[in-house]
């Protein structure tokens, strides 16, 4: 925000539709994965988004790389949740059951890395992304599980983004494993802004069209794809309920905006499903990168996380 206070819009700042009256919305707090949907739905969409796109040959890697996140699934052992004492206390506590500070990165870690590699080997990649995956398997398993744990901590060297983007493919498959077996009705409230599974920020949040929930709004998870329900008009930040503001860039696409909080200038996307239901937040979030910058560059801090916008 500049220092005058003044603020230009990115494009009219435009009022958020309310719910149709003649929908009665009882929308459950959270939705776990179908990890078998997840990836699939997102490759697909990264794919369908990235012809005639300015980032073209990304969006393209970006399909590649969640399409092998779909296909390894079928070779990887079962995750292990933590024992049920640890998962009674978390719940008492209102703690994540799957805390991203808490799972220890195992041999299904180690596996599931090592499968997404061995399938993005056979891709055809770009010379600068084959030289990103030589150089993960180069460093070995020990190597793999710091990267793995660089991105959970967010500690990403600047020098080494690409490779830890595959690290973070190989964290959202563990982790989106790990959600799909927990019991959705234990899961608690932790934050607005944070996923009651396993306390990831989220990438974005949507207004859907489920039936029962029309018009609601949940937030995606950025690590394991669990969905929670927020109030619409209301900062994931500070959670205030004043000052918010929706943003698109003028002549784009009014399904995906930005929601700004003036007590705390921060914004996170929020993706209108219920008028487009192919909207998928890790993708579509990439693909709207021009808002990020036009947002950025008037003043807003993006607080929401994506692991494939790392470096932006």
């Amino acid at each position: 925000m500049p220092r005058d206070g003044s603020r230009r819009p990115a494009g009219d700042a435009v009022p958020l539709a309310p719910m149709d009256i003649g929908e009665v919305a009882n929308p459950p707090f959270a939705v776990l994965p179908d990890p078998g949907r997840v990836f699939l739905v997102r490759s697909e969409r990264f794919a369908a988004l990235a012809p005639g796109h300015q980032l073209e040959p990304y969006l393209h890697l970006l399909s590649q790389i969640t399409r092998a996140q779909h296909d390894i699934l079928g070779e990887l052992p079962e995750p292990v949740l933590p024992s049920p004492e640890r998962l009674a206390l978390a719940r008492d506590n209102t703690m994540p059951p799957i805390s991203t500070g808490q799972i220890a990165l195992d041999e299904t870690a180690d596996r599931t890395f090592d499968a997404l590699l061995k399938t993005l080997a056979a891709a055809d990649l770009a010379e600068t992304s084959r030289t990103a995956l030589e150089a993960v398997e180069k460093a070995g398993p020990d190597g793999r599980r710091n990267m793995m744990q660089a991105v959970i901590l967010d500690e990403i060297p600047g020098d080494a983004i690409a490779e830890h983007v595959l690290a973070a493919a190989a964290v959202q498959v563990l982790f989106t494993r790990l959600a799909a077996r927990l019991d959705v009705e234990s899961l608690k409230r932790v934050a607005d802004g944070a996923c009651p599974s396993c306390g990831g920020a989220p990438v974005a949040s949507a207004v859907v069209g489920w039936e029962g929930a029309h018009g609601t709004r949940f937030c995606t998870c950025s690590i394991c794809a669990t969905q929670w329900n927020v109030v619409r008009i209301k900062c994931l930040v500070c959670s205030s309920e004043k000052g918010i503001a929706y943003h698109s860039l003028e002549g784009g696409q009014e399904t995906v905006m930005g929601e700004t909080c003036e007590a705390c200038d921060s914004y996170v996307k929020m993706l209108h499903q219920h008028k487009d239901p192919s909207l998928e937040p890790i993708a579509d979030d990439v693909a709207s990168l021009a808002l990020d910058l036009t947002l950025t560059k008037e003043g807003w801090t993006r607080a929401s996380v994506n692991p494939f916008l790392m470096g932006y």
